[in-house]
């Protein structure tokens, strides 16, 4: 099978960006057409955190995805829902990973990704209500927007009350970008989970091959 000719140079715009310190790439005609093959091969994303930058899926394999620190002990049903590690926990986990110049960012995004906290107040000794769950994970990405500072999309599974498929995945990058995944069970929704966890990095748009839709 023939060597594509373009690959060696394209793997040289990969290096240039790891190694710019705002993901750039020279504006001649050549790299130009190089980066459009590499975005076309989801080598290449959008950098949250640098205007007009790229980074690479190679460097963003190297981050770790964050999610409830005792997930596996749901998955394998040790716990139940309702014990997995908090939401705010596990965004302060993602904020501390960054460096501190991008953190306050982070912050200004905890309550759309993570959510507020929920307080009970027991009324007459009524029965306190069960709250849905609604776990969040982040992984690293990209979508129509980039993702969130660090690269990272975020999402979570959770609760939807509908009688067909009442759990659900979501998944969102900074802006209006949306993917969904609904599953009739907690277990099959868990499984769609560890895969996406598995597959990061990735675009939003490759989550339809995995049986997510794009809202």
């Amino acid at each position: 099978m023939p060597r594509d000719p373009n690959e060696q140079f394209d793997h040289s715009v990969l290096d240039l960006i790891e190694h710019s310190p705002i993901g750039a790439v020279p504006a001649t005609p050549t790299h130009q057409d190089a980066l459009k093959r590499l975005y076309a091969a989801h080598q290449v994303y959008a950098d949250a955190d640098q205007k007009d930058g790229h980074v690479t899926a190679r460097s963003l394999a190297r981050l770790p995805p964050f999610h409830a620190s005792n997930l596996d002990e749901l998955i394998a049903g040790r716990i139940g829902a309702d014990a997995l590690e908090a939401n705010a926990s596990i965004f302060d986990r993602y904020v501390q990973s960054l460096p501190p110049e991008r953190r306050l960012k982070a912050e200004a995004r905890r309550l759309v990704a993570a959510g507020r906290p929920v307080h009970h107040r027991a009324h007459h000794a009524a029965p306190v209500a069960h709250d849905p769950v609604h776990s969040l994970f982040l992984v690293p990405g990209g979508g129509p927007h980039p993702g969130l500072p660090g690269n990272y999309l975020y999402g979570s599974v959770y609760e939807t009350g509908a009688a067909a498929k009442p759990w659900a995945i979501n998944l969102h990058d900074n802006d209006d970008g949306a993917a969904l995944f609904e599953a009739p069970t907690l277990p099959e929704a868990l499984a769609k989970l560890q895969e996406i966890l598995e597959s990061a990095p990735f675009t939003m748009t490759e989550l339809e091959a995995l049986g997510f839709r794009l809202i």
